[in-house]
């Protein structure tokens, strides 16, 4: 059974499409209809449901914005439903509902599954579900770079696995590379670091601070250069305290306490309330005879000595002449310190560092020459069979004298890796140059598809490499606009009869010009404007019967009611039931 990835598509205010609804069957479905009527329209409404780029120009004049919404039929178990399942969407019996709105401002909004999402998730979801082909994908295809991602596409385990290696190990040595390159073209710079960094280790290491020392200092400064002002306060207060013994007459506060607690203890036994009383100004008592021996023991070990004022000063000057240079305190310049030791020691480490660099430089090189070289032997197998299976199908698109082949080359590098005893340039997906090659006929020189292909025989040889693509690695879906470009007579009736054939194993949704093509679709669309220029919901619709003779008919002769036309229609039709 072939299964049928896109159901049914509504389009809104796209271009010239008003309010239309496309309705997609499994098999081949042809969307046919005059020059400038919109069919180009269907093509990029799926594309913008499957993650293409949002473009302003698209909205419709006149309108807000456009919407594009779809049913998307997705395999059970299949890594699309697992990611769309992350990203929160719901399935309604197997399907995912899809929606796509492009602001007249450019700004574009996704909604899967009733959640709204990233447009890139619907990008995800597509490179597993549906191929696209434009004409642009033609000229893609011309690129060098397209062709050798085809043919490593084609070839499967074989190249992606020494690819996936290549590419860790391309990455390691662009970053070792990039260290070595820092480490030596800043030595210089980084010498003179290490010098200053010494230089400033060593002014610290010659003044050994201490943590905290630079707190003590200052307040042992401030007591030195106060000392007899302290002494004198101290005897001041250890006189009010304790008495004067050069005045033993004198009143002081341990007398006047001593002579209120007597005076007390005389009645405390009357009143429990005075009792409590007289044992405060016990206590008190106490606190004054301790105050006041400590009052006196620090005024006989206060310091005055100036020499001791002077040592500390100057032991200042050198911890501020630290400061100023490396902290705002010695625990600052304490970290500074300790900072640029490890610091130093990694500047100074930078020629063991760079031998290892460069050995292990040395190594990935190496490494990655085998890694390409394992990488071109895989592509030249694949190769091969890739252009003989193109060049069996563009025997059947017309083309029976046509061969296709591959040009696999390097470029000569001295600062590239060595590959077979040469040393060529390398990059990110190894060291190959991948060309394809095109002799449309005996005799003729294989010659790049880009030189050597008209418009028609490239379409035919894209649409032969997605053939051979559906063969190996297949996707349920895909849609080709008008890949039949350039082509016409035999080569597009043999077009249409291998888009039949694609469509046994696939849906296939075809934009087409010609009638051999759509002639072997199982279904027709037509997309016709009304009089006023838009498409509407009667403006696309499936052809049957008598009216797809009619459009086949215009497509063939620009007549409807041609009898000549009409008849050749009809033999259109009925060949491409006898073919497929």
């Amino acid at each position: 059974m072939v299964w049928r990835v896109l159901e049914e598509m509504r389009i809104r205010s796209l271009g010239v499409i008003d309010d239309a609804v496309v309705e997609l069957s499994p098999g081949f479905t042809a969307v046919t209809g005059e020059t400038g009527a919109g069919k180009t329209m269907v093509v990029t409404s799926l594309g913008l449901l499957l993650g293409g780029r949002a473009d302003a120009a698209l909205v419709r004049i006149g309108a807000r914005n456009a919407v594009v919404e779809g049913r998307i039929a997705v395999p059970e178990g299949s890594p699309a439903v697992v990611r769309a399942e992350e990203a929160g969407a719901e399935l309604d019996e197997g399907t995912l509902l899809v929606s796509r709105t492009v602001s007249a401002e450019g700004r574009s909004r996704a909604h899967l599954g009733g959640r709204s999402v990233p447009v890139g998730l619907l990008a995800e979801l597509a490179d597993d579900l549906v191929a696209v082909h434009g004409q642009s994908d033609q000229q893609g295809l011309l690129k060098l770079s397209r062709q050798r991602q085809a043919l490593d596409r084609y070839a499967g385990y074989a190249v992606a696995v020494p690819l996936g290696a290549y590419a860790e190990a391309y990455k390691r040595l662009r970053a070792v590379t990039a260290e070595l390159e820092e480490i030596t073209t800043r030595a210089r710079e980084r010498a003179q670091e290490a010098d200053m960094l010494r230089f400033g280790l060593e002014e610290i290491a010659a003044v050994e601070p201490r943590a905290g020392e630079d707190t003590e200092l200052a307040e042992e400064a401030e007591r030195l250069g106060h000392a007899e002002a302290l002494r004198s306060a101290a005897a001041v207060a250890h006189a009010a305290l304790a008495g004067n013994l050069e005045d033993p007459e004198g009143v002081d506060a341990g007398t006047l306490v001593a002579g209120a607690q007597r005076a007390l203890d005389a009645v405390r036994a009357h009143d429990p309330a005075l009792a409590a009383l007289t044992d405060r100004i016990g206590e008190i008592g106490i606190l004054l005879r301790d105050v006041a021996g400590e009052l006196a023991g620090y005024a006989d070990d206060l310091d005055a000595d100036p020499l001791r004022l002077a040592a500390v000063e100057e032991r200042r000057a050198a911890l501020n002449g630290l400061t100023r240079k490396y902290g705002e305190d010695v625990a600052e310049v304490l970290a500074w310190a300790e900072r640029s030791a490890a610091r130093l020691t990694e500047l100074e480490g930078d020629d063991e560092r760079i031998g290892e660099l460069t050995a292990e430089r040395d190594a990935l090189r190496a490494e990655l020459g085998a890694l390409a070289q394992e990488l071109s032997e895989a592509r030249a197998e694949a190769a091969e069979r890739f252009a003989a299976a193109v060049t069996e199908e563009l025997a059947s698109l017309a083309m029976p004298h046509a061969r296709v082949s591959f040009d696999i080359r390097q470029t000569e590098d001295p600062d590239g890796v060595e590959v077979n005893g040469r040393t060529v340039a390398y990059g990110p997906s190894g060291v190959d140059e991948v060309e394809l090659l095109l002799a449309p006929h005996p005799g003729a020189p294989p010659r790049p598809i880009a030189k050597g292909a008209s418009g028609g025989e490239l379409s035919r040889v894209m649409l032969a490499v997605e053939v051979v693509f559906a063969g190996t690695d297949p996707v349920p879906t895909y849609l080709f606009d008008e890949v039949d470009a350039g082509v016409g007579g035999k080569a597009a009736v043999e077009i249409g009869r291998r888009l039949a054939r694609l469509a046994k194993k696939a849906q296939v949704v075809v934009v087409t010009h010609l009638p051999q093509v759509a002639a072997f679709a199982d279904r027709q669309l037509l997309v016709e404007k009304t009089s006023d220029g838009s498409v509407t919901r009667s403006g696309v619709k499936v052809l049957e019967g008598e009216d797809r003779v009619r459009e086949l008919s215009r497509m063939l002769a620009g007549q409807e009611d041609s009898e000549t036309a009409r008849a050749h229609a009809e033999e259109l039709l009925a060949a491409a039931r006898v073919d497929v």
